[in-house]
């Protein structure tokens, strides 16, 4: 085992290093002047990136020598569930006591409610390495991004009654969204909020399933507060602390990430706050809350898929077939080089996506300050950018980096062979806890609608084209000339798709997310590629192998055909 789950990570070191959060850093610390008040706070950018760096390798060591050597018992024990309670696993609980004593609990939250006012990127590190160690529990540590909506969209009197019990690790959090008959259609959503009008006071009716942590102590809740509403438009967001009105029904009996809870609750006239605005409650609040939880669940991937790796790796080393570790064999040393071409190309992705989501949230501050944003005025273009970035590369991220995690969990057992299916090895539990990633906050299929629209709109060519027009020498040029024209293609594809009608769009729309995606990472890994002997390695690696992928992509749309969409019904239907 090893010593520090950071430490011992060196692409995630070399990520933090080159991270670049200066402009995002001052605005948050309002100019580093948050220091004169809270010595915590850093005194400028390098101060900053020592406290970042120190929280990591605190975490690190935490992981290491805390979670993860009790994380097959957090599976084994699971969290319980008895008399209408839920009870956490005996590690899972011990795993919480080391991350409060740590003051890591809320580390997004500004300074003013004890949070450590974290950007977004530094925090989707540290759901990383806890997801290596035990991805159970990073659905109790991930969602803070509950406390970080409530401090963006609750009233001045809620978050300073709610989030400083976030800080001290007294409460947990869930976000309370889908129902039984409103999963991915969320604009279904049935359960009632009604407002007294004698008192003012909201209370909430109806039944909510699969929801992740949802025997936590502050709940946010999507309800219908306008009666005869039928759409999105009718829906809310409401803040309830649990109390006896809030009944747990069951905890749901699931294939992995056994030790978080996955309950279905029903609320009795259960008393609420609004939060925001009536109506808001989908399109704006509930909206931002998944975009960030859709980020936290791609560095869980990207966790477990580290650890699936390494356990891979370890056993290729170990074992001996033909006289010789099979590592040594072509087949399997080809399964280990796309494994780790796919996780650093997704790390590069997840700090890319990062960076312009606390771009955004920056921006965002900035302008709504006007004295901030009169000695700023190119604020509100860099907003602009900002946001379409964000929009664009979220769904794209939580899209590849499930995705990605389930291939290097199912190559890592492959690696392992029939060992690798018994419960005495780690890679089984990964395999499993990895399942639920492309399903949970969206499935792939539901990102791929998300990203298609901006795909269309060509939302990444001024990226393109910026990565293009740079030098990258004599030895990187072969691969910068391939990558052109990939990315020509893509652009090729996109127009061609655009034409096509709607239901054709839909039928061919994953072919051009995936040459997005793959097309956005191999930029990335050539950036890298500047860096080191190794970076540019393992950039030809992976060009090698997706760039094959992006042509074929490119092929599906240019013959595009309707005659799959013509042939559903026979086909299918005549199957039973």
């Amino acid at each position: 085992m090893a010593d520090n789950f950071f430490l011992d990570n060196l692409d995630l070191q070399f990520r933090l290093e080159r991270l670049d959060l200066r402009e995002v850093v001052e605005i948050k610390e309002k100019g580093y002047s948050t220091a004169n008040r809270y010595p915590a706070a850093p005194r400028n950018y390098e101060d900053a990136r020592d406290n970042y760096r120190l929280l990591l390798e605190v975490l690190g060591d935490i992981c290491a020598s805390v979670v993860a050597p009790h994380a097959a018992e957090a599976d084994e024990e699971g969290a319980q569930f008895c008399n209408g309670e839920v009870q956490y696993a005996a590690a899972t609980q011990k795993a919480i006591q080391a991350l409060k004593q740590a003051e890591l609990m809320g580390v997004m939250l500004p300074w003013q409610y004890g949070g450590l006012n974290l950007p977004e990127t530094l925090y989707q590190m540290m759901v990383e390495i806890l997801s290596r160690a035990e991805a159970g529990l990073m659905t109790i540590f991930g969602l803070q991004e509950i406390a970080s909506s409530i401090n963006e969209f609750g009233s001045d009197e809620m978050k300073a009654r709610v989030l400083p019990r976030f800080s001290r690790g007294e409460v947990a959090g869930a976000m309370v969204l889908t129902e039984p008959d409103a999963g991915s259609d969320l604009g279904s959503v049935q359960t009632r909020a009604t407002l007294d009008e004698a008192t003012g006071k909201w209370h909430l009716n109806g039944v909510k399933r699969f929801i992740t942590n949802g025997c936590a102590d502050i709940q946010l809740v999507l309800a219908r507060s306008e009666a005869g509403s039928s759409d999105a438009r009718g829906l809310s967001l409401f803040l309830v602390e649990r109390d006896e009105t809030v009944h747990i029904r069951r905890i749901e009996n699931k294939l992995g990430i056994h030790s978080s809870p996955t309950c279905e609750i029903q609320y009795n006239n259960t008393p609420a706050e609004l939060v925001g605005k009536r109506r808001f409650g989908l399109m704006r609040y509930a909206m931002a809350l998944m975009n960030g939880a859709r980020l936290a669940v791609g560095a869980q991937a990207l966790g477990i898929a580290e650890a699936a790796y390494r356990e891979a790796y370890q056993y290729a080393q170990e074992r001996r077939q033909f006289n010789q570790p099979i590592a040594n064999l072509p087949a399997v040393s080809r399964l280990l080089l796309s494994m780790r071409g796919e996780i650093e190309a997704t790390r590069a992705l997840l700090s890319e996506t990062g960076c312009w989501v606390d771009r955004l949230k920056a921006y965002e501050e900035l302008s709504s300050d006007t004295e901030r944003a009169a000695a700023n005025p190119d604020v509100r273009q860099k907003l602009k950018q900002a946001s379409n970035l964000a929009d664009t590369l979220t769904p794209l991220t939580k899209y590849y980096a499930t995705e990605m995690g389930n291939r290097v969990c199912y190559l890592a057992m492959q690696i392992h062979g029939g060992v690798g299916y018994m419960r005495e090895f780690n890679i089984e539990r990964h395999f499993r806890d990895v399942r639920v990633t492309n399903i949970y906050e969206g499935t792939s299929q539901l990102q791929i609608v998300a990203a298609i629209g901006k795909l269309l709109g060509h939302a990444l060519d001024p990226l393109f084209d910026e990565w293009c027009a740079q030098d990258y020498g004599p030895e990187l040029a072969p691969l910068k000339a391939q990558l052109a024209e990939a990315t020509e293609l893509l652009k090729q594809a996109t127009d061609v798709l655009k034409a096509q009608e709607r239901d054709m769009i839909d039928y061919y729309a994953s072919d051009l997310v995936n040459m997005a995606v793959y097309v956005l990472n191999s930029w990335l890994l050539l950036q890298d590629a500047q860096a080191s002997e190794r970076k540019r390695d393992l950039a030809q690696v992976y060009l090698a192998e997706h760039l094959p992928d992006v042509t074929r992509a490119y092929q599906s749309i240019l013959n595009a055909s309707a005659a799959p969409l013509q042939a559903r019904d026979t086909v299918l239907g005549a199957a039973f």
